[in-house]
């Protein structure tokens, strides 16, 4: 039998003549069956081959020519089929963009990747997870329809119309992408031997499943992936199809076009999500079958001639898809050229790329007396920083954290442990006393430190005191103490300790330099050592990094370095360094280091997420929106999932049954359609396996829509299930006019039941009106979690529905809040300011009421309102009616409507308001240790005037600590403070 080079089985029977020949003993063991299968050979290899080589090349002509495989080259179908994709291109048009500008507000991650768009057009760098291209491809679209991103998407459900974002322009990008994913269904189906009429099937399961809608119509990442995953399995497939049809087609014209296409579908799949690696394991398991079964057929593939297929493969499956990743990260890099929020995670060198984050080049050495600022290695070079702001806790001194501005409070002298001698041996007082002498004292490794903090007068400092955040036993607090004046504690003292390995080597390795030296300071009195993590102080330090004293932790964590550094000593003539300015590729590395850590770091729990075992029963949703009482809720089509389920389900008990009679050596795999099953089926079978099992090993959030590209997989197989159980294996056994009634009924049957399944639930993909009776009678699960009783009881009650911003904001579930990165959770839609309606006049100071009537296409609603915004129900109207209420009226738009309900204050999370969670952190668009927040700092009392200067300056000596005399004074200026705000707030009030 003839065998395939995509590793067909052979026939543990006898070989026949005709078998024995040279042409067929190469042919190809099917695929996915049994390791270790005998590998026939030709009985002996020509004692005189240089004679012979016409005859080998002869050979060569019919050598691995697989059984049962036709030219479907897609380029070369019947019309008709051409006018079958036309009709489906239509018909997915229609389905994906029908009603796409509803909702009128930003959805879910909508939230973050357009807020990327609006990035790009400024030029400003961000951080995410995902690689640039989909999101450029996003930005330019809404570029191209005027965007100028000023809009910044901050929170969900904040109002497109009002600011005139071109949003739909920006949806189309993906909805375009999805649309496409239907043709490129068809011709996937065509390519590997299905009928036209399970072709069709197959691009209606895609037209129809409600999860691939529902991603389709929101500018999301999701179309545009699975629309790359499809492309590339289409352009493999017709490779496979073309490879397959033996050495006439070999590297022919359509060989070469879709070999490349496949490198370039891999690039492209790549560059949207890193999921596209999973699909570069697909293409590559199958082309090192290939090319390993090629080596194996000695006689008929010389190694020149597999030389050349190896190195085709290299060239369009490796240098192509590397080549145009690499390629968006450069245009990436060209787009992002300002700073932005994501800058804090890049390291000094990457930042000083980006435009006025460079800096001009500062004295080599650091000498005594140095005014400096001293940053982070190992948390994205945060500086060392204090203000005047005191701890709540602990010692309640002066705070210590870690900023990742620069800031006139990052600024510190570094003084000896003792005061220099002047000329007549006497010590010279004052921070500015090692100006005054005649050479410059370098710091070495080893030396005793002091830090004083510039700004506030005080010095760094630790002592035996719990941080007050982490309160291990290991870890110290560290703080600011003193005030100006004071001769110090010898809890101020810190040792130097250069680590070599990180140096720069020669000076830098001996004696501290600007940038080039990398150290630790050791606290004299206690052994611990500086250290910073990435663990957040409350609100009351304006959320800045903790900075402790740890006798433990790891060492990467303890590493500091200067960065600026000025002296009197240092004058113009000094040495100079600054950063290196790293190239292209050592950006790129370095990008893909934080993506990486960035991506794994992504663990804690969220709302809505979910576990891989559950994505094949489609066990839960994701909900996405909420208003208006509407409801857009990722789902997808109950049908489709189960069905596609099953076939892998009989897949695999076909090849354990298949395995177990290849072993008996029944011989099942002498019948080319048997062989076609195992291996066409287990080939989609292979590729939704390594875009699914992988994401078990994975610890970091994962959701439903992780799911897709393995779904896309798993409906090829079904359909090709399909089409070989009503079609080709009936054909083969002389049935073939019957199998096309069958297969023909059974289309019919499956898209009556996805269709009707997607009719169903279609509303919660289109965010459209629904009843509480239609939303019970198709809720199978307590798992599909979408609330019923969110929505009106009769679809006459969505008369309003035009007007996007309902009464009933869909509130933030605090259990979810903790997982978004800082800065970035979704704040409640009704945190911004209620606009204040006029008051109305009541006898015996009644609760004033307003009417509002709210203009909607033709029709009018009239809502009552109480002068806080409230909406009132029909008993409380007409109770106040009773009561002789006045009611004032106002006309408003669908704008004003939409503005003013979104100033409403949520309900609680146990009203009937669906849940939505914030936007789900797949991305980091804001990087909370890079939100310049402003610091809420109090103004010091002069020192000489303040409490403690005046009780320490009597002593003449520093109080221990504990004694926490500053923060007495600390704890009345904010006590005065507090009263000041209350104060304020109740005038205000």
């Amino acid at each position: 039998m003839g065998k395939s080079n995509g590793a067909r089985g052979r026939s543990p029977q006898p070989p026949s003549e005709k078998q024995q020949q040279p042409a067929v003993a190469a042919q190809l063991q099917p695929a996915l069956a049994v390791p270790g299968a005998p590998k026939a050979r030709s009985k002996s290899r020509s004692k005189s081959r240089s004679k012979n080589k016409k005859k080998a090349v002869n050979a060569i002509s019919t050598s691995y020519k697989s059984d049962g495989v036709e030219d479907n080259d897609v380029f070369l179908l019947p019309v008709s089929d051409y006018l079958v994709a036309l009709g489906i291109i239509a018909l997915a048009t229609l389905v994906r963009t029908w009603k796409i500008y509803m909702p009128t507000s930003v959805v879910f991650d909508e939230v973050h990747f357009g807020g990327f768009a609006s990035k790009y057009i400024k030029g400003k760098f961000f951080m995410d997870v995902h690689p640039p291209l989909a999101k450029m491809l996003i930005a330019l679209t809404g570029w191209l329809a005027g965007f100028d991103g000023s809009f910044d998407f901050k929170e969900i459900g904040k109002d497109y119309i009002e600011p005139n974002v071109p949003y739909v322009a920006m949806r189309m990008f993906p909805a375009i992408c999805g649309i496409l994913l239907a043709p490129i269904m068809f011709l996937t189906l065509k390519t590997v031997g299905c009928r036209t009429v399970t072709a069709l099937l197959g691009s209606s399961f895609i037209i129809f499943e409600n999860g691939l809608l529902t991603q389709a119509r929101l500018i999301l990442l999701d179309s545009p992936l699975v629309f790359a995953t499809a492309y590339t399995a289409l352009a493999f497939n017709a490779f496979t199809n073309q490879h397959e049809l033996g050495p006439s087609k070999a590297f022919s014209a359509s060989w070469w076009f879709w070999l490349i296409n496949t490198g370039l579908g891999l690039g492209i799949t790549a560059s949207i999500k890193w999921v596209g690696l999973f699909t570069i394991a697909w293409v590559g398991v199958l082309t090192i079958l290939q090319l390993w079964i090629l080596l194996g057929d000695v006689q008929n593939v010389s190694m020149r001639l597999w030389t050349k297929h190896f190195m085709a493969r290299v060239f369009s499956l490796i240098i192509v898809p590397l080549t145009f990743y690499m390629a968006m990260f450069a245009i990436h890099f060209l787009c992002l050229v300002n700073p932005g929020e994501g800058d804090g995670f890049m390291s000094s060198e990457f930042q000083s790329t980006l435009n006025s984050k460079g800096m001009a080049s500062v004295p080599a050495d650091v000498v005594m007396g140095s005014k400096v600022s001293i940053r982070h290695v190992n948390t994205q070079g945060g500086y060392l920083h204090s203000h005047p702001l005191m701890y709540p806790t602990g010692s309640k001194q002066q705070q210590i954290t870690l900023y990742p501005h620069k800031d006139e409070n990052n600024l510190w002298f570094l003084e000896n442990q003792t005061q220099p001698l002047g000329a007549d041996g006497q010590p010279i007082n004052g921070t500015n006393a090692w100006d005054l002498l005649p050479e410059p004292n370098h710091i070495t490794d080893g030396a005793v430190l002091r830090l004083y903090h510039v700004n506030t007068h005080r010095r760094l400092h630790s002592h035996d005191v719990r941080p007050p955040v982490t309160e291990a036993d290991w870890q110290n607090e560290v703080s600011a103490y003193g005030y100006e004046g004071f001769e110090g504690d010898a809890n101020d003292f810190f040792r130097v300790e250069i680590v070599k390995k990180q140096s720069k080597s020669g000076a830098a390795q001996q004696r501290l330099r600007t940038i080039e030296t990398k150290f630790r300071l050791v606290h004299v009195m206690t052994g611990c050592v500086l250290f910073s993590h990435k663990v957040k102080l409350p609100d009351w330090a304006s959320e800045q990094q903790e900075v402790t004293c740890a006798r433990g932790g790891s060492v990467p964590n303890s590493v500091w370095y200067i960065e600026s550094n000025e002296s009197p000593h240092l004058g113009a003539d000094a040495e100079r360094v600054n950063y290196r300015k790293p190239g292209f590729f050592s950006k790129f590395a370095e990008i893909h280091a934080v993506m990486w850590r960035t991506n794994a770091g992504l663990t804690d729990s969220h709302a809505w997420d979910s576990r891989p075992e559950s994505w094949p029963i489609l066990r839960r949703g994701i909900n996405f929106w909420g208003r208006n009482n509407t409801q857009v809720y990722l789902l997808g089509n109950p049908i489709i999932w189960w069905s596609s389920s099953i076939s892998i389900v009989v897949w695999v008990i076909f090849k354990v049954i298949a395995v177990i009679r290849w072993q008996r050596s029944c011989g099942d795999y002498s019948n080319a359609t048997f062989k076609r099953f195992d291996y066409e089926i287990g080939t989609s079978i292979l590729g939704w396996a390594l875009h699914y099992f992988p994401f078990y090993l994975m610890k970091r959030q994962l959701f439903l829509h992780h799911y897709f590209p393995a779904l896309y997989f798993a409906i090829i197989a079904l359909c090709q299930v399909i089409d070989f159980a009503t079609s080709r294996i009936p054909a083969s056994h002389g049935h073939a006019s019957s199998g096309v009634i069958f297969n023909r009924i059974t289309a019919v049957v499956f898209l009556v039941l996805s269709g009707a399944a997607f009719s169903l639930l279609s509303p919660l993909a289109y965010g459209g009106p629904w009843t509480k009776a239609q939303c019970n009678r198709v809720k199978l699960f307590p798992t599909w979690d979408f609330d019923c009783k969110n929505f009106h009881d009769s679809l006459d009650q969505y008369t309003y529905l035009t007007v996007e911003a309902g009464t009933n904001p869909t509130p933030t579930p605090s259990v979810a809040e903790a997982v978004v990165p800082e800065n970035e959770a979704q704040k409640p839609l009704g945190d911004a300011p209620e606009a204040k309606a006029p008051e109305v006049k009541a006898p015996e100071a009644k609760a004033p009421v307003e009417e509002v009537k709210v203009v909607a296409a033709e029709e009018q609603v009239v809502e009552y309102r109480d002068q806080n915004g409230n909406l009132l129900n029909e008993e409380q109207v007409k109770s106040l009616r009773e009561q002789s209420a006045e009611f004032s009226t106002k006309l408003e738009t669908e704008t004003q409507v939409a503005e003013d309900v979104a100033k409403e204050q949520p309900q609680s999370v146990e009203s009937e308001a669906p849940v939505v969670a914030p936007p789900h952190p797949d991305v980091e668009g804001l990087n909370s240790e890079t939100v310049k927040k402003d610091e809420k700092v109090e103004i010091p009392q002069d020192a000489a005037a303040s409490r403690d200067g005046e009780k320490e300056a009597e002593q003449k000596q520093a109080k221990p600590a504990s004694e926490g005399q500053e923060a007495t004074a600390s704890e009345e200026q904010g006590a005065a403070a507090s009263e000041g705000q209350e104060a304020a707030v109740n005038q205000e009030l």
